[in-house]
């Protein structure tokens, strides 16, 4: 009997840092996005920032559907904040600037996140590793 409740111990644990990994991939989503500056340092490769924003979107999509949060909620609330994000930088964050190809990285990272969540929740192998 132990056995079976130490793993269902590890079992809940491992779900609550999953929960946890996804609020903290949604808060640094938002404040990436919402910060009155460009967050991050500058690291003088033209358009590195585009890598980011493809994590940051992918990032919550993924952790999103592996903690069970309805995909069209989820998926289409990242859509939404993608181009909500950079219309608040161009019109109300005088020290940011909205970028249209912002919104085309981040619409990347939500449907590679998203395909990787789905291959993840359907139990399908990703290649090499099996």
């Amino acid at each position: 009997m132990t056995v079976s409740a130490a793993g269902a111990t590890s079992s809940k644990l491992k779900v609550w840092l999953w929960r946890i990994a996804f609020v903290a991939a949604v808060a640094l989503q938002l404040y990436g996005a919402y910060a009155p500056r460009e967050a991050g340092p500058q690291v003088g490769i033209p358009q590195v920032d585009k890598l980011a924003h493809l994590f940051l979107f992918g990032s919550v999509a993924f952790l999103g559907l592996k903690v069970r949060v309805p995909a069209r909620w989820l998926l289409g609330t990242l859509v939404a904040n993608a181009i909500v994000s950079e219309l608040v930088q161009y019109w109300l964050l005088p020290q940011r600037d909205g970028d249209p190809f912002d919104v085309l990285a981040d619409l990347a990272g939500v449907a590679l996140g998203a395909w990787l969540g789905f291959r993840v929740l359907r139990g399908t192998p990703l290649r090499g590793t099996t």
